[in-house]
């Protein structure tokens, strides 16, 4: 009996009705609701009045039979008037929701190489087999990955998705963005009923990157109903880009399956290039290329080191590679690394390459290469140390960067407050001033600060120092010491700055030595790592051994990265420990805190190895992450410098005048920058050379965007309006997807996905078991149906047949 009430009512799985409220919803009914059941006994009076007293022919019962049918038919038209309704209050079991997210990037068009055994076996798995045979070979000899899922769904025998459709509302999505999915329609279809064929019709291989995770966050903020059962992820799982997917599935709350599509092996070689940054002219530094490979064990490659000039000239940009080296490599283990030397002799921006030859059997060659961009400089990092008087800490730090081949001695540079005048005058070393001309001051790349008097510094130097490290991306180190301490920045502008918040009346803590105590945090730290692992790091730290003092502080601010910390004392709101070293990032730049000055006692045991390293590490870190020296006054800039076809490249430049003031539009002839864009063609003739303007985005911040159209190398050219002079920034348009870096499938995230949300990991052939092994409970639902009456067919029925019905009986009684 429900089922049948709920197919009238258009219920689905309807398993009880509550009760059942008559009402009225016209405006005047609601007012006037108490005189509707008058109204109706008034018009029954009327009919009856009429018929029995005013009209006198025919029988009496037959106008009595008039009358009834005639007060039926007013009472009834009263009631439609008034807008009669039914409220239903009932509970049904709907079919839940199963939605299925199908892979549309470049990398399912991959045709993986099967032994032919399995690939008659997926091909019977999703239908394949029977076209082959029937249509003569129409279907390609090797089907890519994306065929395979189409086939799965357009099959009509055993389909998959007519199973899930009996005991789920479907709906499917695709992923072919970096920002989501898009939900795949049938326009052909008002109901809910699915049409895996119209899902297979809008389904490409046009995705530039896999971005799963982002896809099923989603999935995620679309659910809203909370009656999802479960999803279906498709994909071969080679995720390239966005949130990490296991985070983003489960976020879900539903069982999310996955079907991995793609080989879980094949023969294919990847080379990944590990280099520097930045290299100096004519000092040996070591590359480490390293070689992944499947299916090659006992295989013999050659992998060569290549440099490519990206000189400005056409003729030097055009010029061929200079090969570095070359190693005959036997592939032993999965991965392995080889170790190349190069002491390069020009200064210059270069394109370094290690590659090896494509082995037979390989599917996807493109990652048979890697490049990464560095810079070849005959320039040295610049480093102000400022200290009250020389301590342990200032002397080896001295020597350390003395000895450094970025810094050297002429990168070093102090200003020591005790120091004699005549000295700080003459000595090259010293600094005769704390606040030299603005563009000798910001020509620094690192700040030292050591124990120094608040009334020492200045209002000048801090200022400077704040705009040096948040407009210019400059490093500032503050090394508290013992006799003055950080407090004294207290009521300065540089409090702002720090990772810790400072107590003006603190004083050393020095009654019982300690251990400090690395956090979580400083393992994503560089300079925290001392040595080759994790052993090593820590044998490193210890060595320090105990401090006999530190400086505290009121507390971490809340921008502020404890990287190590006191192993008891706390800060002022008793729970947070005492941070000792601490991290932060102010403007563009980054600021390091260290409560003591006593680092100089990582050399107890193993020399300077370890204090070197860290050292060494932090002031690369803060030193090469801008330009250096007095470039910072003119910077160009693309915010990568690898994109894909039709990718948008924004281009910035912070523009300064030679007082390393911001330059803005009105400084300007034109009231923007002057540039060139050379587009790279299939010669070095064919290039375009495009002028461009690039106009103000804010004071001293210039800005514009471009389409990166054609592959290649691309070079931007600005002049800078102060010296004439002209900088350049290089980018490239890739014509190699980032998708066809890996020739199979990743069956271990698909397998975390499914393990980590309480589902299953399927592959082509065993899909279909989906459908039994997955058993939700069902969802019982109470729900309220409102029904009109003035709509429903059967009563609109009943008043024609009275009104038919009294035209017959007043024709057989001869009435007009």
């Amino acid at each position: 009996m429900f089922r049948l009430l709920g197919k009238f009512l258009g219920i689905e799985n309807l398993d009880s009705i509550e009760r059942m409220d008559p009402s009225l919803t016209a405006p005047w009914a609601r007012h006037y609701a108490p005189w509707v059941v008058p109204a109706c006994l008034a018009l029954c009076a009327l009919a009856a009045l009429f018929y029995l007293r005013f009209e006198a022919r025919g029988r009496r019962p037959l106008r009595i039979l008039l009358a009834g049918a005639r007060a039926l038919l007013l009472c009834l038209l009263l009631l439609f008037l008034a807008d009669p309704v039914v409220i239903i209050r009932l509970t049904h079991a709907p079919r839940p929701w199963f939605w299925v997210l199908v892979d549309s990037s470049d990398s399912m068009a991959i045709e993986d190489d099967y032994p032919d055994s399995e690939r008659q076996a997926l091909d019977a798995a999703v239908g394949r087999a029977l076209d082959s045979a029937g249509k003569g070979g129409q279907s390609p000899a090797k089907p890519s990955r994306n065929d395979y899922v189409k086939s799965l769904l357009t099959r009509d025998d055993e389909s998959l998705f007519r199973a899930l459709s009996e005991k789920y509302r479907l709906k499917a999505f695709r992923f072919d963005r970096p920002d989501g999915a898009t939900e795949l329609t049938n326009p052909a279809l008002a109901d809910q009923t699915p049409e895996p064929a119209r899902w297979a019709e809008q389904l490409s291989t046009a995705g530039k990157v896999t971005a799963l995770g982002q896809a099923l966050e989603d999935l995620a903020a679309r659910q809203s109903s909370g009656n999802l059962a479960g999803v279906l992820v498709v994909s071969d799982f080679d995720q390239n880009s966005g949130p990490p997917a296991v985070a983003a599935a489960q976020k879900l709350g539903v069982p999310v399956f996955t079907l991995a599509v793609g080989a879980e092996s094949a023969v294919d070689l990847a080379v990944d290039l590990q280099a520097p940054l930045l290299l100096k002219k004519a000092e040996r530094t070591g590359l480490i290329a390293t070689l992944r490979s499947s299916g090659l064990k006992g295989t013999n490659v050659t992998v060569r080191l290549s440099a490519r000039s990206l000189a400005e000239t056409s003729a030097a940009a055009s010029a061929d590679p200079l090969a570095i080296d070359e190693k005959p490599i036997r592939i032993d283990a999965d991965e392995q690394t080889v170790e190349f030397q190069w002491t390069p002799a020009e200064t210059g921006r270069f394109v370094l390459a290690a590659s090896a030859d494509p082995v037979a059997g390989e599917l996807v060659t493109q990652n048979n290469r890697a490049e990464r961009e560095i810079n070849v400089r005959d320039d040295f990092l610049r480093l102000m140390f400022v200290e009250f008087e020389p301590t342990w800490e200032w002397r080896f730090i001295k020597e350390v960067f003395h000895r450094d081949k970025l810094v050297g001695q002429r990168g070093f540079r102090t200003f020591l407050r005790s120091a004699d005048p005549a000295v700080r005058r003459s000595n090259e070393l010293f600094l005769p001033t704390l606040t030299p001309r603005r563009s000798d001051f910001f020509a620094n790349d690192v700040i030292f600060l050591g124990d120094m008097p608040g009334s020492a510094l200045g209002a000048r130097f801090c200022e400077m120092t704040k705009e040096f490290v948040g407009k210019f991306g400059g490093g500032l180190v503050v090394v508290a010491g013992p006799r003055f301490g950080p407090g004294q920045l207290a009521d300065s502008p540089l409090a702002d700055m720090l990772p810790v918040v400072v107590d003006p009346s603190s004083k050393p803590r020095e009654d019982r030595p300690f251990a400090l105590q690395l956090t979580p945090d400083a393992n994503a730290v560089d300079f925290m790592e001392l040595g080759a692992g994790d052993v090593e790091n820590r044998l490193a730290w210890n060595n320090l051994g105990a401090l006999p003092w530190y400086q505290p502080v009121s507390r971490l601010h809340p921008l502020g990265t404890a990287l190590a910390v006191h192993p008891v004392d706390k800060c002022v709101d008793g729970t947070t420990r005492q941070p000792v070293i601490a991290l932060r990032r102010y403007g563009r730049g980054e600021v390091v805190y260290l409560g003591f000055n006593e680092t100089w006692r990582l050399r107890r045991k193993y020399g300077e190895v370890y204090y070197r390293q860290f050292w060494g590490q932090m002031i690369h870190r803060l030193g090469l992450s801008h330009a250096l020296g007095s470039q910072k006054r003119f910077v160009v800039r693309a915010d990568r410098q690898q994109y894909q076809p039709d990718d948008k490249v924004l281009v910035s430049v912070e523009a300064y005048d030679a007082n390393y003031e911001p330059l803005s539009a009105d400084d300007l002839p034109d009231h923007a920058l002057a540039a060139e864009l050379t587009v790279p063609g299939t010669s070095a003739e064919e290039r375009r050379v495009q002028s461009l303007s690039i106009p103000q985005f804010r004071e001293g911040v210039f800005e514009t965007r471009l389409s990166a159209v054609s592959p290649g190398e691309h070079k931007l050219t600005v002049k800078d309006p102060v010296t004439s002079e002209e900088s350049t920034v290089f980018f490239q348009v890739a014509n190699v997807s980032v998708e066809r870096r890996s020739a199979v499938r990743n069956s271990s995230l698909a397998r975390e996905i499914a393990v980590a949300t309480g589902a299953r990991s399927y592959d082509l052939k065993d899909v279909h078991n989906l459908v039994k092994d997955f058993q939700p409970k069902p969802r019982h639902e109470s729900s309220i149906r409102v029904i009109p009456l003035w709509n429903n067919w059967f009563t609109f029925g009943v008043v024609i047949a009275l009104m038919l019905g009294e035209w017959i009986i007043r024709k057989f009684m001869n009435l007009p």
